[in-house]
């Protein structure tokens, strides 16, 4: 195993390399990639931290655990709300930034305040080849030249090994509440999702949980956040607008959303798990043309129904993981799909990302082909099988 300790020894690792790199920080997305691992873990600490600027700047395999720390001393936190994949996936170690952003990893306030690329001003990396790269900087105004800060955000580590990120952070809000409901099907717990995300209420998170995955019948959520009397005002009016059996404030509404955000309800259950991005009004049909079809699942719908976490049930969980009946259905309804968690002979012969049209497939792989030629940076793991 690689482990550089610095920017340059990275640098120099990757050009002595002769045969593929699996890069890896935390681990703890359990994808199964071939070569040498290349470890970034070693390239951590906090550069720099204004807190007054809101700005950080950090080493990529710094933990997030290390960073929620430094900011929460400042009562700031990273607003994208990152995943942490340990419990879905039954991994160790610890996640870290270089990981998530290069996943492009967001969770339920995506709908508020964007993905982990929005708040990413500055990347360092090395490519391929062994260069050392450098784009953006420390301010939102830094938009000259081509904006390789969003190309590395979701490129899994085929175009470039990031070695420090600058960031921007967000304050703690004083308050927030989750309104709930149960009982509601999918069809009509979306529609209030959507409904809720069209107020001027500022809603921060918006999600509906089937029967499988909450307490029976079906669970929907709706979160506020900022100063304690706006947040009562705001939960109060939603709660008039669209119903609310129970109305969870403080570290109560927390782990609600810590639950959507890690699919904890899909952590103990065996099978294959899919994450699907598709619009809010068609989520309803696109799962039940699922269940048309004989694949029977779990739904978890977060993003007022835009992301749908998908747990195949046993009798679903056969030959390719229900991959052609999903990725048809999507075809024919829009979105991608991305297979999270399955067994190694799924794995072996399912892609891992939705595949692309042949034009934007040419373009990604004309990418691929200028930042890492040598072909060495987790080969394969965006390509087509």
């Amino acid at each position: 195993m690689l482990r550089p300790e610095s920017e340059a020894e990275l640098a120099e690792m990757i050009r002595a390399a002769h045969a593929p790199l699996a890069i890896r920080g935390g681990a703890t997305r359990g994808l199964p990639l071939p070569g040498e691992a290349l470890d970034t873990t070693g390239l951590h600490g906090i550069r720099l931290y204004e807190p007054g600027a809101l700005t950080l700047v950090v080493g990529a395999g710094t933990p997030i655990k290390e960073i929620d720390t430094i900011l929460a001393e400042k009562d700031q936190r990273m607003a994208f709300e990152p995943m942490d994949h340990r419990a879905l996936m039954a991994t160790q170690g610890e996640p870290t930034i270089g990981g998530v952003t290069a996943a492009n990893i967001s969770g339920p306030r995506r709908i508020q305040v964007g993905a982990a690329r929005d708040h990413m001003l500055g990347v360092r990396f090395v490519t391929g080849t062994g260069d050392i790269v450098k784009n953006g900087g420390r301010v939102m105004k830094n938009v000259t030249g081509y904006d390789l800060v969003k190309l590395m955000a979701g490129s899994f580590g085929t175009l470039g090994v990031l070695s420090e990120l600058s960031l921007k952070v967000q304050a703690i809000p004083e308050a927030e509440a989750t309104l709930i409901l149960r009982g509601q099907d999918m069809r009509t717990a979306v529609a209030d999702l959507t409904r809720a995300m069209g107020t001027a209420f500022d809603v921060s998170g918006a999600a509906w949980l089937d029967a499988s995955a909450s307490d029976g019948g079906g669970e929907r959520r709706i979160r506020v956040e900022g100063m304690a009397g706006s947040v009562a005002y705001r939960s109060e009016r939603l709660a008039d607008l669209l119903g609310a059996d129970h109305v969870a404030t403080g570290n109560q509404s927390a782990v609600l959303w810590q639950q959507v955000r890690d699919v904890t309800p899909f952590a103990n259950r065996p099978g294959t798990v899919w994450k699907v991005s598709t619009r809010p009004s068609i989520a309803a049909d696109f799962c039940g043309a699922l269940t048309s079809r004989g694949i029977a699942h779990s739904v978890i719908a977060d993003w007022s129904g835009g992301l749908l976490w998908l747990s195949l049930d046993a009798e679903a969980d056969t030959q390719d993981a229900g991959a052609a009946a999903i990725r048809q259905e999507l075809a024919r309804y829009g979105g991608h799909a991305t297979l999270i968690r399955a067994n190694p002979d799924i794995r072996a012969k399912v892609a891992t990302f939705q595949p692309q049209p042949p034009a934007l497939e040419r373009i990604a792989a004309g990418l691929r082909e200028k930042f890492d030629p040598r072909q060495i940076l987790n080969p394969g793991l965006m390509a087509p099988l």
